[in-house]
């Protein structure tokens, strides 16, 4: 029997929270055939004692007849207080230094996790999950334990890159067990929810949603865990920054201008938040001709480069505009593991080099 939104709102409607008061849910109520997502909205500050009230609600949704997996959030709104008149925007926003920034929490699904590193880009199109995915898979033949964490919430693409079609398992209470391709450990939002369809969602339960998959799900010992950001520099990326305790940022871009206009403000977040920058990738550097051999630089060249050292970051290494490479991610068999030998694979291999040494991993 399919679960449906009706039957959740029914089953939900008999919890009470922690003064006996009923839950206040969330728009988002997203049934995905067996699979369901629910987001209780609390009071902002109060999630800790509200945590058994999510527990019991994910166990409860979880017994429903129809439901194989259920993932329950809090999540809470800020509202403006109209006594309060705002204050004047200041002219500049001062940059805190790394010692004024509160440490990230540590879950304790991350602890045996000794690096995490995130794969950003300032906006979409750059070529930065096609990125993440080769470089994590030429970390793991380096000899790695590696993990993939896709935190692109609206746009997941770690399901087709890998070429997983499988769904995550409960290892104990609400941990969940990521998948394995290729060698690697990854976990994707597109694991519970219908890849296809347009994610609609608030902020708040965009945010809730990327602390949960950091804090429950079952890495076990990895060397580094890969995290794939969502574009651009706003509220998701600010809670990864703040909730995972990052070791460093790869900022990909392409070689104009527009490109690099973004990857600038991605690098400023990043140091905003005390997050170190490992370095710049410019993905599309250049497209070799078959005919002729020839490279041409279709999007301009050298910019990244340019821009690194005019940031004082590391540049990474540059990847070809490349059909092989396009067709591979398309297929689900990324070209560092299905050419190892090929150029392109040595492109990624040169940069998963680079951070390795840069974060003194082997």
């Amino acid at each position: 029997m399919a679960i449906t939104h009706e039957a959740i709102v029914t089953a939900l409607s008999n919890l009470r929270g922690p003064a006996g008061e009923a839950l206040a849910v969330a728009p988002e109520i997203v049934v995905k055939g067996d699979r369901v997502l629910v987001s209780l909205t609390v009071a902002e500050g109060n999630a800790s004692a509200w945590e058994s009230v999510r527990a019991r609600t994910e166990a409860l949704l979880a017994g429903l007849p129809g439901v194989a997996l259920a993932l329950v959030s809090l999540t809470s709104e800020r509202a403006a207080s109209p006594a309060s008149p705002s204050p004047p925007k200041p002219t500049s926003t001062p940059r805190p230094k790394p010692s004024e920034v509160a440490p990230p929490p540590r879950f304790p699904n991350l602890r045996q996790v000794k690096r995490i590193v995130a794969v950003a880009s300032g906006k979409g199109g750059v070529g930065k999950s096609t990125t993440a995915c080769n470089l994590a898979l030429a970390l793991r033949a380096r000899g790695l334990i590696v993990g993939v964490l896709d935190a692109d919430i609206y746009g997941p693409s770690m399901p087709k890159l890998f070429n997983i079609k499988g769904r995550p398992t409960i290892v104990e209470g609400r941990t969940l067990s990521p998948l394995d391709a290729y060698g690697c450990k990854v976990m994707s939002i597109g694991f519970v929810v219908d890849v296809d369809k347009a994610l609609v969602w608030r902020g708040p339960m965009v945010a809730s949603a990327l602390t949960q998959m950091l804090r429950d799900i079952a890495w076990g010992a990895l060397d580094i865990l890969i995290v794939d950001m969502p574009p651009g520099t706003g509220d998701a990326q600010l809670t990864l920054a703040q909730s995972a305790p990052l070791s460093g940022a790869i900022i990909v871009s392409t070689p104009q201008d527009l490109a690099l206009i973004d990857a600038r403000r991605g690098v400023d977040m990043f140091r905003s938040v005390g997050v170190p920058i490992l370095g710049l990738v410019e993905n599309m550097s250049y497209f070799v001709c078959d005919d002729c051999g020839k490279r041409h630089h279709i999007f301009g060249h050298g910019g990244a480069r340019v821009e690194a050292a005019k940031l004082a970051v590391p540049f990474l290494g540059e990847v070809p505009l490349d059909v092989a490479i396009r067709e591979r991610a398309d297929s689900g068999l990324p070209i560092v593991v299905t050419e190892p030998d090929s150029p392109q694979a040595a492109a990624y291999g040169a940069i998963a080099a680079a951070v390795a040494d840069g974060l003194k991993l082997g």
